[in-house]
């Protein structure tokens, strides 16, 4: 049990541990970034030969690496709107921080 300041009780809450799809799909992204900074490939098309995916598959979960912190802090958090889909954040999203954040409304 957790014992709030006004000393009320909650119950214990079980940690899913199963991530969300933008999670996995920032998880990836991140991966392959590392994957291509560290010379492990050469580029994209290396990384969807041996991923075995679509190369603009890859490059889209890459442009997620792109994201604002509060952003990816809301990714993980669970705290993203279901109006903003995982296409709409990761095409093309904007280089400048805060015009990510006037777009995505977070």
């Amino acid at each position: 049990m957790i014992t709030h300041p006004q000393q009320e009780t909650a119950k214990h809450r079980l940690c899913d541990t199963t991530p969300a799809p933008l999670q996995s799909a920032l998880s990836r992204g991140h991966r392959w970034l590392w994957i291509l900074e560290t010379g492990e490939a050469g580029s994209l098309r290396e990384i969807t030969e041996k991923e075995g995916v679509d190369t603009s598959y890859v490059s889209r979960m890459v442009n997620l690496t792109t994201l604002v912190p509060d952003i990816v802090a809301a990714i993980l958090d669970e705290r993203v709107p279901a109006r903003l889909t995982l296409v709409e954040l990761a095409v093309d999203p904007p280089w400048n921080w805060g015009e990510q954040r006037d777009k995505y409304e977070l």
